[in-house]
């Protein structure tokens, strides 16, 4: 008779690594941190840097944080809804209450396309993205299955090389926009205008230049529907490298930035305009590691690539203060370790049970790693919120 396998606990996987109360002293480690004072002052920078531009509404991109708590505060301070990359996240946002969201994404397949229907029918507004006649299909069958109306925008290459319809297309736009227009359920949101890849082009000479490439595509695909009888009431895009430069151009009418919140390191690596490192943010993100074992020249700490994302680079290495410490460079460990190098007389400095933080390279896969926010004021627990919206993409 075959044995029966024993069931495996995962309880471990939704505890806290710290409680409200804690000394930050007391949070397990490896622990997803949030300071509370920068990420607030990020909030109100954001808010202060978009008041010269009223006709630039902002729409944050909760796929950095997936996390409700965080985007009742950018709504609070003036946002007029969030954006999401993947369905998991709107029905997060959605379940807390959070009920405008534009998903800024193709939604592919019959589970997905449910799902999207559940979330409409709770009475959230979810507008999703079509960059051919398929999606618009998929939309328009949904909607009379469940006598749902849809939102739908249309997604231009604007230079990002992902999806998105040829912005040269201009036929094929219009066909598309007319073929969204024509269904008595579906209606056509404006287009979605994001090149990704210029937020971390480094001089903001070279950016903006780029901005003005993508402002005048965006700009040619809205005349286009225009010419052809067709409203476009929205331009959205942007994210946070280079959202003051399409605000500066006048065709995008929503802004979609996301990492401003945590500011990673390869944002940090940003310039402005007289070559100093970008500044208006702050990193109010850190994980939080302990020094497990120590030698000569490296110390091994217990964040490892199930920790912290490597795929903007290495974290950068601070003190318990935020105080940035050169002299030590994260290398790669393994999945469950990180090493820090540096000379015999830096790591004479550092013991077994030591804590450091670390400055992710990339914010957004670092924060889908972990299942909580450890929030941290004067240095004590302030909050624990869930990162709800977390999965691999689903």
């Amino acid at each position: 008779k075959r044995k029966k396998l024993p069931t495996m606990s995962t309880s471990s996987s939704s505890t806290a690594p710290g409680d409200v109360g804690d000394e930050l002293c007391c949070v397990d480690t490896p622990a997803l941190l949030l300071f509370m004072d920068s990420l607030e002052r990020n909030i109100q920078t954001m808010k202060r840097t978009l008041e010269p531009f009223p006709n630039t509404a902002l729409r944050p991109h909760g796929k950095a944080h997936k996390c409700a708590e965080i985007a009742q505060l950018q709504l609070a301070a003036g946002a007029q809804g969030i954006c999401c990359q993947k369905l998991c996240e709107a029905e997060a946002f959605v379940q807390a209450g959070i009920l405008d969201i534009l998903l800024t994404n193709e939604v592919v397949g019959h589970k997905k396309l449910q799902r999207l229907a559940q979330l409409l029918k709770s009475g959230a507004k979810v507008q999703v993205l079509a960059d051919a006649t398929a999606h618009v299909q998929g939309y328009a069958a949904l909607a009379e299955e469940h006598a749902l109306d849809i939102t739908v925008l249309i997604e231009v290459n604007v230079g990002q090389g992902r999806c998105g319809i040829d912005p040269i297309a201009h036929d094929l736009l219009v066909q598309l926009a007319k073929s969204i227009t024509a269904h008595p359920r579906l209606h056509f949101g404006g287009l979605h205008c994001y090149q990704g890849a210029l937020q971390h082009v480094r001089s903001h000479a070279e950016r903006r230049g780029k901005v003005r490439e993508v402002a005048e595509c965006s700009r040619q695909c809205r005349d286009v529907l225009v010419q052809a009888g067709i409203a476009v009431p929205v331009v959205t895009g942007g994210g946070t490298g280079t959202y003051l430069l399409e605000c500066e151009a006048g065709v995008h009418t929503e802004c979609q930035p996301g990492s401003y919140l945590f500011m990673d390191a390869d944002y940090g690596r940003n310039l402005r305009p007289d070559g100093d490192f970008v500044c208006d943010f702050e990193h109010s993100l850190y994980v939080l590691t302990t020094v497990v074992s120590c030698s000569e020249s490296r110390l091994v700490v217990d964040a490892g690539l199930k920790a912290v994302s490597l795929d903007s680079g290495v974290p950068l290495v601070c003190d318990m203060q935020r105080q940035l410490l050169p002299a030590l460079t994260f290398v790669n460990g393994g999945d469950e370790h990180g090493v820090l190098q540096g000379s015999p007389q830096v790591c004479a400095k550092f013991k077994v049970g030591d804590t450091l933080l670390l400055v992710p390279g990339h914010c957004d896969p670092t924060v889908n790693m972990h299942d909580w926010f450890v929030c941290v004021r004067e240095r004590r627990v302030q909050h624990v919120w869930r990162v709800a919206g977390r999965s691999p993409g689903l």
